[in-house]
């Protein structure tokens, strides 16, 4: 029973001694921002329709998000070297945080006041926009920063 006993307490220690360390031990990635990627194709004879949409309604509602404080960033990259099925544009947008219901229903309200449209007006909109514009897919991804 003594020589059971004294096993027990060896193993007890030798497994505290190795377990400090992985306690200790940090992960060693954290979490950044949040970044959300909207895949678009574009048809043939509409580039230069959506980069105009692209460059004024788009461009001035992001700019208004970051001043707000809502998003940190946004950015437009060309798929260069498309594959088929490949979108031609990927849209950025960076944010600190995701709002909850509540607080995207007030953003939402403050952007309708701000371009002075109704939710039925601004989804008219895109369904024009539909009619040569086309997202086939978008992800939401979080940054992980080393530490």
């Amino acid at each position: 029973m003594r020589a059971f006993r004294r096993a027990a307490v060896i193993a007890a220690s030798l497994s505290l001694v190795f377990a400090v360390p992985a306690i200790a031990q940090e992960f060693p990635l954290t979490s950044g921002e949040y970044v959300e990627v909207t895949s678009v194709t574009v048809d043939d004879g509409h580039n230069m329709d959506y980069a105009t949409f692209l460059a004024g309604r788009w461009r001035e509602q992001r700019d208004f998000m970051k001043a707000q404080g809502w998003i940190t960033g946004y950015e437009v990259l060309a798929n260069i070297n498309k594959r088929p099925g490949e979108p031609d544009l990927y849209l950025i947008q960076r944010s600190k945080s995701l709002p909850d219901g509540a607080e995207s229903e007030r953003r939402d309200q403050i952007m309708r006041d701000k371009v002075k449209m109704t939710s039925a007006q601004l989804e008219a909109a895109s369904g024009d926009r539909a009619k040569f514009r086309h997202v086939i897919g978008s992800s939401l991804l979080q940054v992980l920063n080393f530490r």
